[in-house]
C-alpha cells in the first residue's frame, strides 16, 4: 500500500493570493528597514564631522599665521589677582634661519620677543626654558587676554590666549 503524506511546510496546496501577501510582507519589511537605517545615518552626510575639526586638545591654544614660527600650547599661568603672569608655549622652527617672535599681550601691548634658532624648538615653562614673566598683566585666571604673534615678514595674527591658575599641580611651578 502506497500513502502520501504531505509536509506542512510545502507550498502545495497554497493558493496564489496566500504567496502573493507573504512576498509583499516581506519586500514592505524589507524596504522599511532600508529606510530607517538611511533615515538614521543619513544625518551625517550633511553634518560636519568632528574629526576634520582642527583645535588644541590642551589647556592653550595654537597659533595660525604668525609666519614661519609655530606657536603651540600658549597660555599663561597668572597669580591669584591677575597682576602678573608668566607666558607659556612651545615655539617651533622648522626653517634654516633663525627667527624671532614677537608677542603683544593685551590691550596695553606688552611686549615680548623669543629669539628661535633654525631647526630648534624652544619650550617656554619647561626645564630647559623659563617662561616669559609678564608684570602688567591685568587678567583674572579663567578669562583669556587678546595676544598678537608676529614672527618673519608675516603680518601675524590675534589670538585669544587663556589665562590659568596655578591651582593644577602642573602648573603651580609655572606660577609667578
Amino acid at each position: 500500500m502506497i500513502s502520501i503524506h504531505r509536509r506542512s511546510g510545502s507550498t502545495r496546496g497554497r493558493s496564489a493570493a496566500a504567496l502573493g501577501t507573504r512576498n509583499r510582507r516581506l519586500i514592505a519589511s524589507l524596504a522599511i528597514g532600508g529606510a530607517l537605517v538611511l533615515t538614521a545615518t543619513g544625518c551625517s552626510m550633511i553634518s560636519p564631522q568632528a574629526t576634520t575639526i582642527a583645535y588644541s586638545a590642551a589647556e592653550g591654544t595654537n597659533v595660525y599665521g604668525s609666519g614661519p614660527l609655530e606657536v603651540r600650547n600658549a597660555l599663561i599661568v597668572a597669580n591669584e589677582d591677575g597682576s602678573e603672569g608668566n607666558f607659556v608655549a612651545a615655539i617651533i622652527n622648522r626653517t634654516d634661519d633663525s627667527h624671532t617672535l614677537n608677542v603683544e599681550i593685551g590691550e596695553d601691548g606688552v611686549s615680548l620677543t623669543v629669539r628661535v634658532p633654525a631647526n630648534t624648538t624652544v619650550s617656554l615653562g619647561s626645564e630647559e626654558d623659563e617662561p616669559l614673566l609678564i608684570e602688567e598683566l591685568d587678567a583674572l585666571p579663567g578669562t583669556d587676554v587678546t595676544t598678537f604673534f608676529q614672527s618673519g615678514d608675516a603680518e601675524g595674527t590675534l589670538v585669544s590666549v587663556p589665562v590659568l591658575d596655578g591651582s593644577l599641580d602642573y602648573l603651580s611651578a609655572l606660577a609667578p
